[in-house]
């Protein structure tokens, strides 16, 4: 980390004009003046007047229009730049790419860099195939994911482990994830060829130490289940019971074992019993980036299609590191499938089991991009205001499944005690089904 000094010298500064705008549209401040953005803030110095500095991370979006520099800030205002002469480009480029520096340290994604920025032109489709940005830009090689770094426009990470298609077009290079989006990566000049050969050192590097904990957790699994399985579990995602006892009935029966030696197995026996078993869904890492170490294991229940005992609408979470001490200290986390007005036990189980799916599905990806840290989904929001949890709350507002889980969050149970756990659980489960408001969270 630099000096306090390095922190405050200037990238670049410009003369301008400025306009800072408030919520209700009324002028706040105005005038002639120089802009100087720091790698963490962006000050204006008014000719005569107070200096107005402006933390990179609060800017919500950095909108260009012609020759000016519209930026929403969190805080509901609106600066705008304007008269920046011929330093306007390299401002604009500068402005976007520090700030993105400070939202990719936030975004919790503290990783060791695999492979210095390519830069290269892009374009990224959604899952129906639509165009959703596309644009001049670097390409950058973390440990578990690959970062899309624009010009202008927001960044994109791709988790390793939702890569299931990578394809040479030509100089260009297209993959494919798992929830159907499409990245195209082109005119990376003489990089190409090296950074194809790091990413797949790099994505290899990953799968064998997968291998190499599925070995550790099942040492007699044979090689075509240790493949299938190793396919199924990466990178820490949840597996569904249907999934591993497709490839095998035992391994299933291992990871239960697993689960109760990290002191999980009252939790995870209780909860199995209200749950739908069949789409119980277990996942397991190792070496997590961060203060989590070691073996990490952790469950998901789906809970809902039994009107008669009064809960469902439900899928809860419990994680530990498996080191076989008691989860005392710990919680479990529990999320809506659904609306709760529009929830009801009577829809088509189909239906019912596709969300609990999908929902599985969601909570997975969530937890891979924030690496299984909980704090970010249950903390209310004034809690994050506070200076200790800014850098979850730029977290929030940047990764979507995790404000998703946001929004389903119910409640989380602490292991005060076996019988305290329990009768929490239970009253959780009821005032969920009880309650309309879907806005409303469980508290203890």
């Amino acid at each position: 980390m630099g000096s306090a000094e390095e922190e405050e010298k200037s990238t670049i500064d410009c003369p301008m004009s400025y306009a800072l705008i408030d919520e209700k549209g009324g002028q706040v401040a105005a005038g002639e003046g120089k802009g100087a953005i720091t790698r963490e803030y962006l000050t204006i110095s008014p000719k005569f007047g107070n200096i107005l500095p402006f933390h990179l991370r609060d800017i919500d979006e950095i909108i260009v229009e012609g020759y000016r520099i519209n930026l929403p800030l969190f805080s509901s205002e609106k600066l705008i730049l304007s008269n920046l002469g011929h330093c306007f480009e390299d401002f604009a480029r500068t402005l976007s790419y520090l700030r993105n520096e400070v939202i990719i340290s936030d975004l919790l994604m503290n990783e060791t860099i695999r492979n210095p920025d390519v830069e290269m032109e892009f374009a990224y489709l959604d899952e129906k195939g639509n165009e959703v940005q596309r644009g001049a830009g670097k390409v950058r090689l973390y440990e578990t994911g690959l970062l899309v770094i624009p010009q202008r426009g927001e960044i994109l990470r791709v988790p390793y482990g939702d890569v299931v298609g990578v394809s040479e077009e030509g100089h260009g290079v297209k993959i494919g994830t798992e929830f159907g989006e499409q990245f195209l990566f082109q005119k990376m000049g003489a990089e190409f060829d090296p950074f194809l050969r790091k990413f797949s050192d790099v994505q290899n590097e990953l799968r064998a130490k997968e291998v190499s904990s599925v070995k550790a957790l099942f040492p007699a699994i044979d090689s075509v289940s240790l493949r299938r399985v190793a396919a199924i579990v990466r990178e820490g995602k949840a597996a569904k019971r249907a999934e591993i006892e497709a490839i095998s009935p035992r391994l299933w029966q291992e990871l239960e074992k697993r689960i109760a030696s990290a002191g999980l197995n009252e939790s995870y026996t209780f909860l199995k019993e209200l749950g739908r078993q069949e789409r119980i869904a277990i996942g397991f890492k190792r070496g997590l980036i961060g203060d989590l170490t070691g073996e990490y294991i952790w469950f998901l229940v789906p809970i809902y299609g039994d009107s008669e005992k009064g809960y469902g609408n439900a899928l809860c979470m419990e994680a530990a590191e498996a080191t076989g001490e008691e989860a005392s200290g710990k919680a479990t986390y529990f999320f809506r499938m659904g609306s709760r007005k529009e929830y009801s036990v009577h829809e088509n189980a189909e239906q019912l089991d596709i969300g609990a799916d999908n929902l599985i599905k969601t909570v997975s990806r969530c937890m891979l991009d924030i690496n299984f840290r909980r704090e970010p989904i249950y903390l209310q929001d004034e809690v994050l205001n506070e200076p200790d949890y800014v850098k979850y709350r730029v977290a929030v507002r940047r990764i979507p499944s995790l404000g998703l889980l946001r929004e389903l969050f119910i409640g989380r149970v602490i292991h005060s005690s076996p019988e305290q756990w329990r009768n929490d659980v239970m009253d959780l489960l009821k005032f969920n089904m009880a309650t309309r408001d879907d806005s409303v969270k469980w508290r203890r």
